[in-house]
Formats: C-alpha cells, structure tokens, sequence
C-alpha cells in the first residue's frame, strides 16, 4: 500500500478557507449579507446627514435673505415713527416697534467695547441697506457684538439720539424634522435588510446544496424558482448535478463490467497454469494472476468510494472495534498498541471506519514493523483561536518507519501513486490504499492527513465528527 502526508485539495481549501477568515474577520464582516447590508445602512446614514445639513444650510439662506430684503425697511420706519412722535411720547412706543430680531432705545446704548461691523458676504450689504433705508436719518455709528448682533447709533431731526440694537434671528429645524429622519433612516435600514435577504439568500441555498454534494455525488436538488436570474442559476445546478453524478455512475458501471469480464479470463489462465509441468514458472504465473485480480478489486474500490458508500451510518462503539481491529492483529503476531479511548458512542459507518484504520495499520506495520494507534476526543481548535463546538474524534495511528518526503506530500494521496519505485507489488501496493481511505473519510464528513513524527515515522492522523450518538 502507498502511504501519504496529509495535504489533500480539501485540507488546502480548509486552509485557504481560513486565512480568508481570519482577514475578513480583521477588516469587517465575515458574510456577505452583513457587508451588503451595513453597507447600505453607512450609505443611507450618510445620506440622511447630508441632508440634515442641507435643510440648515437653506435655512441660513433663507433667513440671510429675509434680513436682506425686508428688515432694513422695517428699522427705518420704526425709526421714523419715533421722530413724528412728540418726544414725551417715544417711550410709550418702544415696545410696540419691537420686534424679534430688532428693538429701539431712546438713548446712546452703543457698547464701548464693541469693535466696528466686519466687512463680511452678509454684514457689509446688510448695514448698507440699513443706510440707505435710513435716509434722510443719519447714521453715525455702527458696531458688531460677536457674529449675530449690531448696534447703530442714529440722531432724530429734532437731535435726539435712538440706538437700534438688531440680530440676526435663528430659524430652528423643528425637532419633529429630526424624528422623521431617524424614522426614514429605521424604514430604509428594514428595507435595505429585506433586499440583501431576499438576494442572499438564494445564493445560501446554492452553497449548502453544492456542500452537500459529496463523494457519493448524489444530487440535491434545490428550488427552480424566485427572480428570473436565481431560477435560472438553480436551473443550471441542479442540471450540473444531475450531470456529474450520472458520468460517475457510468464510469463505475464500466469499471464494474472491466472487473466481471477480467474475472473469466484470469480463471482461465489460473487453470493453464495449474496444467503446466514447470513449478517455479506457474507459481509466477499464480503470484502475478493474483497481483492482477487485486489490482482490478481495489480499482473497481476506488471507484465505488468516488460514486460514496451505500453504507448506512449507524451507532458506533468506537472503542470496541478498536479493541477488536487490535486485537486481531495481535493474535497475528502484531506489535500493534492501542492507547486512549472514544468514551462515547458515535455515529459512523462502521465497515468504511474499518477499512480505513486496516489499511493505515498495514502500512504501518509494513514500512515500521509496528503500529501504535492513539484516541483522542476534543473540540476542534480553528486557526484564529475559536474553540468548535462540534465534538471530533481523533484516531492517530503512529510508526517509526522511515516517514515521507517533503515533496511528496500532496502526490501520495493521488490514485496509483506509490514512493516504491520499483513497481513491486509486494513493496509497493497498488497506489490505491490511501486513496480509497481518503474517500471514505471525506465521505464520512472528515479528514485523513499524514504527518512526519518527529525523530522519525510517521503519523496518519483520521478526524472524524463525533457529535454524541
């Protein structure tokens, strides 16, 4: 039999599966409906902001050209009224003219402290209506108090002096504005999550369906409806399915009737040998007969293990059928060891586990003269950390043989691959030993790899699921 490190395509996707993991996890979200979707929610947020914005920028414009087109009229004829009034009178009159954005004192009020108005886009054209409108009254003193406020000192006809004290009024955005945004923000964010859903999800469903397509290639098909464009997409998987699986029924049925129709004529030629007179040529004759109805068994294996296992799964006393592969070997006259214990029933396929850690114990005993086989049973460990909740199980069958190649690592796992070079099949095997095992882990939902011990040997590590049976 070949033996094989543990680089298969599945552990390199595994691999691949989870550096891109671990990236995503750094950078943002892991799934795609979680990035499409607050990815719209910053976007209508952004969006709801801008617009916050725009409504007080026009606000501002707004109020700037009310100021600009009205209220300099507004102070001049207030203004006016209190020089026709007789100068007893003025006083009474004072909180009539006022208003919100300007009011009138019958006196000099300017702040000493106040510096001259600022020449600004507003300011400037704002006190130069204020003088035109206030003609044929005089000016004779504007000033500024921050950014909002302005003081003018003007003289009556009759010489009497008014300070006018303007500002520029605010107009608040109503908070019931506010509540609508958030209410549109909520609205879009709904409508946004049911989009992405509604998207997604098709695309969900492909992915558990093409997981589900394992090695026995039976096709699950999925829904042919929804969107136009998602029908269509189904249509075709479903189609590819149904495809794949029937070339690797016929691909069985032909290697099937190769092994049926190879069986009479190797009968055959076992019989012509028997009638030959020459011991040594028909024992060779017989050695390679049988050489070729094992190579035509395990081919046909092979192919079945592609096409999956009819096997049922069922409740497995992992312990006992070590205990009972060990034992066997060690009534042969095997140094086979066994270490470690299952403790729980699990659900597999007790035949496919059978052959699998046989034929790791073979190779073992033939390039180490030993096996030693440990059980161990944990959660699963990712490579960012997360501890897996799923139970495994891990049977690690273990020898001080000479290991494998570095480079040889990924090919060992390939059908008809052997490291003897010598095409012997009593050294060699077939080249089809570990691949069948892989299959059949892969089919049972694990993963077989093999790894290089340290001081020399070989480790094949079998990881199955093992949830409590």
């Amino acid at each position: 039999m070949s033996r094989s490190p543990a680089s298969t395509a599945s552990a390199t996707s595994a691999a691949a599966s989870a550096a891109t993991s671990i990236k995503t996890r750094r950078f943002g979200p892991r799934t795609l409906f979680a990035r499409v979707f607050w990815l719209m929610v910053v976007g209508i947020a952004i969006a709801q902001a801008l617009a916050y914005v725009a409504i007080r920028q026009e606000r501002s414009m707004a109020l700037r050209a009310l100021m600009m087109s009205g209220v300099e009229r507004d102070i001049a004829t207030g203004v006016a009224v209190l020089d026709r009034l007789p100068a007893a009178e003025r006083a009474d009159w004072l909180k009539r003219l006022e208003r919100p954005n300007y009011r009138f004192a019958l006196a000099d009020e300017l702040d000493p402290t106040a510096g001259p108005v600022e020449r600004t886009d507003f300011n400037g054209p704002f006190v130069d209506a204020l003088v035109q409108a206030m003609q044929p009254f005089r000016i004779e003193r504007a000033v500024q108090l921050g950014v909002k406020r302005y003081q003018l000192l003007v003289r009556l006809n009759d010489g009497a002096a008014v300070t006018v004290h303007a500002q520029r009024v605010d107009m608040p955005i109503p908070e019931w504005v506010m509540w609508v945004l958030g209410a549109q923000l909520i609205v879009l964010a709904v409508c946004s999550w049911m989009v992405v859903r509604l998207v997604t999800r098709p695309l969900k469903t492909l992915a558990s369906a093409a997981d589900d397509l394992g090695p026995d290639l039976s096709p699950t098909l999925i829904p042919e409806e929804g969107p136009a464009e998602v029908a269509h997409a189904a249509r075709a998987f479903n189609a590819m399915q149904q495809r794949i699986a029937g070339y690797t029924a016929e691909r069985v049925e032909i290697l099937a009737a190769i092994s049926h129709d190879l069986q009479t004529p190797i009968t055959r030629m076992r019989l012509r040998a028997d009638l030959m007179n020459d011991e040594e040529l028909r024992g060779k004759f017989h050695h390679d007969l049988h050489a070729m109805q094992v190579l035509v068994r395990e081919g046909v294996t092979y192919a079945r293990t592609l096409h999956g296992t009819s096997e049922v799964p069922a409740r497995l006393d992992a312990d006992a059928l070590l205990a009972s592969i060990v034992g066997d070997y060690q009534d042969a006259g095997e140094a086979v060891a066994l270490a470690g214990e299952a403790g729980t029933p699990i659900m597999a396929q007790p035949q496919a586990l059978k052959r699998i850690l046989v034929n790791l114990i073979d190779n073992a005993l033939a390039f180490g003269g030993q096996a030693e086989i440990q059980v161990t049973r944990s959660g699963a460990r990712h490579p960012e950390g997360a501890q897996d909740p799923t139970p495994r199980l891990t049977i690690a069958v273990l020898d001080r043989g000479p290991g494998i190649p570095d480079d040889q690592l990924q090919a060992v796992f390939k059908p008809f691959h052997r490291l003897e070079t010598s095409r012997n099949r009593d050294t060699g095997g077939t080249g089809l030993g570990l691949a069948i095992a892989l299959q059949l882990a892969t089919a049972m939902g694990g993963n077989l790899s093999l790894h290089n011990r340290t001081g020399g040997g070989l480790e094949a590590r079998l990881t199955l699921p093992a949830p409590l049976a």
